[in-house]
């Protein structure tokens, strides 16, 4: 299956979130569809399905697990083809070509059939551990999102200027105060995902925030971190410190003309025979 962003048209609407929270039928096969865009993540992906199955298929029976290979040149996409030879619930989804995060994280969104929806990195710094316990945040009504913060973050220096850099200009530009929206360790429910203008380039940084402005609400959950084991990081300064600050500026005008839309009471026009 061969998707990428420019072939996509998000499912936008402008009706407020939670009036499509209970939108779902009592017997959708899959309760839980994590999905974890992967780009040249090929040593990784035997862990990772590994671990998925053990600290979340082994609680949360109805889970699946999306694989979105955002046009990799190594092994990833065989990985995944092997894990899913032994495990129904392992689906590999693949772009032709490399479409960036944004774009690989809404194919995912896309295919998903699960009520609840999980993200992660392919690179193994989250741990798939702590997506139960999300999980249970969101079903039980507590928040629409439950959003990792990292409390122990095991970045590089670069890594950790960048972050403070789009952390900085998300406060003072979007008056976003969520501590860590780069975490990629979240539970929200379906519906809210499909919202998220993700067909758009960078607009992975700011799920938290454009979540709050369609009317979701976010918890913030302490969550592991830990550091790479294998593969390279994607980011450096230039394409994640100056970009995101760039981005900031976009979602800002996002915010300024977004509308919503208030129905009015159905009315029932009375019938005389």
């Amino acid at each position: 299956m061969n998707l990428c962003r420019e072939n996509q048209i998000a499912q936008m609407s402008n009706f407020r979130v939670h009036e499509l929270l209970d939108r779902h039928t009592a017997d959708d096969k899959w309760r839980l569809s994590i999905v974890v865009p992967a780009m040249n993540e090929g040593l990784n992906i035997q862990r990772l399905v590994a671990e998925v199955e053990e600290s979340v298929v082994a609680l949360v029976s109805q889970t699946e697990l999306i694989i979105v290979d955002d046009g990799s040149t190594d092994q990833t996409a065989h990985e995944t083809i092997k894990a899913a030879a032994t495990r129904p619930w392992v689906r590999l989804v693949r772009h032709s070509r490399r479409c960036g995060q944004s774009a690989a994280m809404n194919t995912g969104i896309q295919a998903a059939r699960g009520q609840f929806l999980a993200t992660l990195d392919a690179d193994l710094q989250n741990d798939p551990a702590d997506l139960p316990r999300l999980l249970t945040i969101v079903a039980n009504g507590e928040a629409d999102m439950a959003q990792g913060l990292r409390a122990r973050r095991q970045d590089n220096i670069v890594r950790k200027i960048t972050s403070w850099i789009g952390r900085t200009a998300r406060r003072l530009l979007l008056r976003d105060n969520i501590r860590d929206t780069g975490c990629s360790t979240r539970v929200m429910r379906t519906e809210v995902a499909r919202l998220l203008p993700l067909q758009y380039a960078g607009m992975h940084r700011f799920v938290p925030v454009y979540a709050r402005m369609l009317g979701a609400t976010v918890m913030e959950v302490a969550v592991s971190h830990r550091p790479r084991v294998a593969g390279q990081t994607k980011y450096g300064v230039l394409n994640r410190g100056w970009s995101g600050l760039l981005d900031c500026f976009a979602v800002r005008w996002m915010r300024s003309r977004l509308r919503t839309i208030e129905l009015m009471p159905e009315v029932v026009e009375a019938t005389h025979e």
